[in-house]
């Protein structure tokens, strides 16, 4: 499966940006996606995922409430809405999937086998 990512930008503290992941060469929806994000000064850490069979979904506490993940299967995309951006979420962001992650390891990236390319968000104070 091929992922992109889209949706990043310049945005002000407070506001809202939308990722998109959109697959192609296979149904997204036999996958566990979740986001990852990396900055200059941090290694890449877990964001959010989205349970393959269920739709059941786990976030990061630093971004609990304030960021939703969510699927159209008919789209074959994932999207990530992030709202009262902080400029601590500045980085850059990436979507990957999983064909058998084990729940309990949503958080490893050494799971995900399948990752598309980094969307820029930056958030100014």
């Amino acid at each position: 499966v091929q992922l992109q990512a889209s949706g990043g930008g310049l945005v002000q503290a407070g506001g809202s940006l939308s990722l998109h992941c959109a697959a192609s060469g296979r149904t997204l929806s036999g996958y566990t996606v979740g986001w990852f994000r990396q900055s200059a000064e941090n290694e890449r850490e877990f964001v959010a995922a989205i349970w393959r069979s269920t739709g059941y979904t786990y976030y990061a506490d630093s971004v609990q409430g304030r960021f939703t993940i969510t699927r159209d299967n008919a789209k074959n995309t994932v999207y990530l809405q992030m709202d009262s951006l902080k400029p601590e979420d500045t980085a850059v962001y990436s979507c990957a999937a999983c064909p058998a992650c084990i729940f309990s390891s949503l958080r490893n990236d050494q799971q995900y086998a399948y990752w598309g390319q980094g969307t820029l968000v930056t958030v100014s104070s």
